[in-house]
């Protein structure tokens, strides 16, 4: 199971100003921001559990949304993302993270898609339908909601065929077989890649991992000896915790793990202080470090109903049928968003993506080489390296 995610928005028929410029530095802690928030009231809602969530595919589709919502709606959508979508200088800055995540090389495949799924009765706005055919690798497709079945086998194919080997199941789009669906729009985000140095198989043993509950269990840890950057860090309230960043092959994207210092310190603890300006501190001021590297092997499937959180993060109108404003979608009925879902799929292997074959056990020889040992709840996330985007976020707080 590689880094993927699906986000779907069901967008129901209810039958009853540009921005000031903004500079590229202000868009890049903006989009980060945005990913800590989503996953602050994702994680608080989920409390304990293993999670992940990507980021890049919600905020794509709340994107297309502002670009056809009017009104206290887009106002709504504005405030949550951070930016305007209509100002030039956010739609250049965008621009050039979605052809980041759009390319295939030195054996990584990242790719970030988008499609809308168009009743064959309903007339969109021509220039709403400009701004959708231009943005994030998005396209638009005609389908017939009065065919439920056939709907939604449309939706799961487009969504298989963008997610390569993901697994769409428990993707069920509700309202998606409702006569008064009219448009469902779908983003999915697929990463596959291989560390920069990979885990050699022979270095995996079972190692004791103690989870968020204070129970220890014996989990595959994979392990190497590696230069990698390296920081330790402090919360504003003192509690300690380290950083180490693990680059993908090619180095255009890394992924950092952020493990608190002392077992003692609830991950909770250091999750709540998490900014975009922290992040970026990180990625500037972690130091090149020869390490002994213990993390467990992991896979994560989360599944969300993005309704709540969204009202959290400021988006209500738009799941309104009485005060949502999308005319800027279709003049033709009154569209508001009756359904909103988000799957997320990752899985860390010794080569970085999938692994076949049994664990060797094996004992390592005392090291005086600094350590990370991730053996306790950890907070992850998988960073484009040119523009700071977050692709993926989540927490581990039992491998097993």
């Amino acid at each position: 199971m590689l880094p993927i995610s699906f986000s779907a928005f069901i967008l129901s028929a209810c039958f009853l100003t540009k921005g000031n410029c903004i500079s590229y530095d202000e868009l890049k802690e903006l989009k980060t921001e945005f990913a800590i928030n989503l996953y602050r009231h994702i994680s608080e809602a989920e409390n304990r559990t293993n999670l992940v969530v990507s980021p890049a595919s919600v905020a794509v589709s709340l994107e297309l949304l502002q670009f056809g919502a009017q009104g206290n709606t887009f106002t709504e959508l504005q405030d949550a993302l951070g930016y305007n979508i209509h100002d030039q200088s956010a739609q250049d800055f965008l621009r050039t993270v979605y052809e980041g995540v759009t390319d295939s090389s030195q054996g990584t495949v990242v790719q970030l898609a988008c499609s809308f799924f168009v009743d064959a009765g309903t007339q969109l706005s021509p220039h709403f339908t400009a701004h959708a055919a231009r943005w994030a690798n998005s396209s638009l497709q005609q389908t017939n909601f009065t065919d439920p079945n056939r709907t939604t086998a449309q939706i799961q194919e487009w969504i298989t065929s963008n997610l390569a080997d993901g697994d769409v199941r428990g993707m069920l789009l509700e309202t998606a077989r409702s006569s008064l669906s009219q448009v469902a729009l779908v983003s999915t985000m697929y990463f596959r890649s291989t560390w920069q140095k990979k885990f050699s198989l022979m270095d995996t043993q079972m190692l004791p991992f103690t989870t968020s509950e204070g129970s220890t269990l014996k989990v595959p840890t994979m392990h190497h000896t590696a230069e990698v950057n390296y920081g330790q860090f402090q919360t504003a309230a003192l509690e300690a915790f380290s950083v180490v960043e693990l680059p993908f092959l090619g180095e255009k994207h890394s992924m950092f793990l952020v493990l608190p210092s002392h077992k003692r310190t609830p991950l909770s603890q250091i999750e709540s202080h998490l900014s975009a300006k922290d992040i970026t501190l990180w990625a500037n001021s972690l130091k090149r470090t020869k390490m002994d590297i213990f993390l467990p092997r992991f896979s994560i499937q989360s599944l969300f109903d993005l309704k709540t959180v969204f009202s959290a993060l400021g988006i209500k109108d738009a799941f309104d049928p009485i005060t949502a404003n999308f005319k800027g979608i279709s003049d033709q009925d009154s569209l508001y968003i009756s359904e909103a879902i988000h799957k997320a799929e990752i899985e860390i292997t010794e080569d970085g993506t999938k692994a076949s074959g049994a664990t060797a056990m094996v004992l390592l020889k005392r090291s005086r080489t600094p350590i990370f040992k991730a053996d306790r709840p950890f907070t992850f996330f998988l960073r484009q390296a040119s523009t700071g985007s977050v692709l993926f976020i989540g927490r581990v707080t039992n491998p097993s």
